[in-house]
């Protein structure tokens, strides 16, 4: 028996129209008109959107679990990775995840982004406008991500199509066709994470997770943990540059003053604003209460992180663009176990992009365009002209 009333208008599907790809506000705040816990009949799971209920579920890893096996799913090992294990099992791969983080020379990484920033500006400043997007964001996440991991970067096209069957997959809540396909494509991915494991070229994530590996870390997990941090670096990043941009060019005066650097706040404050990830979904695996409503073992519990960003209990202005705002309890990287271990490239990669793209004056030619992806909300196209 399902607990609790339906709602009348479940608003999360217009997350995929142009409107509320474009403008997310236009869906949260019709969610937050709903109660601290309620039922989506669309996603068949619990909906939590206030901060802190969202944090709560996000940190309590005995109770809601991202490996879904634990509430009696059939989970493929394709799946199995530091992204959808637990405690304890999840702990010895992301602890060596972390280390292989750490290790790296984020100053010569530093340099080697803003390096690849000027020479790919240079290379549209001749033109009329370009594709954000196309001609700069997506090509630099790819070459700074294999960069980080020490690997070539893969053809560009199919590695792309593959990519996009993921993220398409995580929405398949909504659009059930989109499963099979992002199974496939995970499979195929950490095939090529894999053979990069096994053959390490030459120094990064890559080369220190095939020299610090033991028996303590599956081999299956660590490749799909690596499949991980390739899409997500490529995805997640790339996704966070167009939406940043449009976020400051839609603020006017904004993006003028990051000319001589992107402040560690500002950067914070674009992640919750404009950060890609809107949605993690937890199983619940004992009965328990969230704000008072009973969740019962086996369950689902989708988080809203986009509608906790933006949650006016804990953020003043929340729809606004406040570069200076403290504190900043933002959920945009997660909280818990599982929050983003790879945080540092994307910011490296934002405050990179935006203080040299604040120095060329862009400025929108066109509407921008959206991936239709609830989930993982990005821009497909973002025209600009600069100088």
């Amino acid at each position: 028996m399902v607990i609790g009333t339906p709602v009348a208008h479940d608003p999360l599907p217009d997350l995929l129209t142009p409107r509320g790809l474009r403008d997310p506000e236009t869906v949260w705040s019709a969610v937050r008109r709903r109660d601290r816990v309620w039922r989506s009949e669309v996603l068949d799971s619990w909906v939590v959107a206030d901060h802190a209920t969202c944090a709560a579920v996000l940190l309590d890893a005995g109770c809601f679990c991202s490996d879904w096996r634990r509430i009696g799913d059939d989970v493929p090992p394709s799946a199995l990775s530091v992204q959808t294990l637990d405690p304890p099992a999840h702990t010895a791969a992301r602890k060596l995840l972390v280390a292989a983080f750490r290790a790296r020379d984020w100053e010569g990484f530093t340099r080697r982004v803003e390096d690849r920033v000027h020479a790919r500006l240079d290379a549209v400043a001749g033109r009329p406008s370009f594709d954000f997007m196309a001609d700069f964001a997506v090509p630099l996440a790819l070459e700074a991500v294999t960069d980080l991991l020490g690997a070539d970067p893969p053809d560009t096209a199919s590695f792309a199509a593959l990519s996009s069957a993921i993220v398409d997959s995580m929405d398949y809540a909504l659009r059930p066709e989109t499963a099979a396909p992002g199974r496939r494509a995970r499979a195929e991915l950490a095939e090529l994470t894999g053979d990069w494991l096994a053959h390490p070229t030459r120094d990064g994530i890559i080369g220190f997770l095939a020299a610090h590996r033991d028996d303590g870390v599956d081999d299956g997990v660590l490749r799909n943990s690596l499949r991980v941090v390739l899409h997500s670096g490529y995805e997640s990043a790339s996704r966070l540059l167009g939406n940043a941009l449009l976020a400051c060019l839609d603020e006017p005066g904004t993006l003028e003053r990051f000319a001589d650097g992107v402040p560690d706040a500002a950067l914070q404050e674009l992640v919750r604003l404009a950060g890609p990830v809107q949605a993690e979904a937890r199983g619940c695996v004992a009965d328990t209460e969230l704000a008072g409503r009973p969740i019962r073992a086996g369950e689902t519990v989708t988080v809203l992180l986009g509608a906790a960003n933006r949650d006016p209990d804990v953020f003043t202005e929340p729809g606004s663009l406040r570069p200076d705002r403290r504190p900043n309890p933002h959920l945009g990287f997660g909280r818990g176990p599982h929050a983003c271990p790879g945080s540092t490239l994307a910011l490296v990669l934002a405050r990179a992009v935006l203080t040299a793209v604040a120095r060329r004056g862009p400025r929108l030619v066109e509407e921008p365009v959206f991936h239709r992806n609830a989930t993982l909300r990005g821009l497909e196209r973002l025209v600009v002209a600069t100088g």
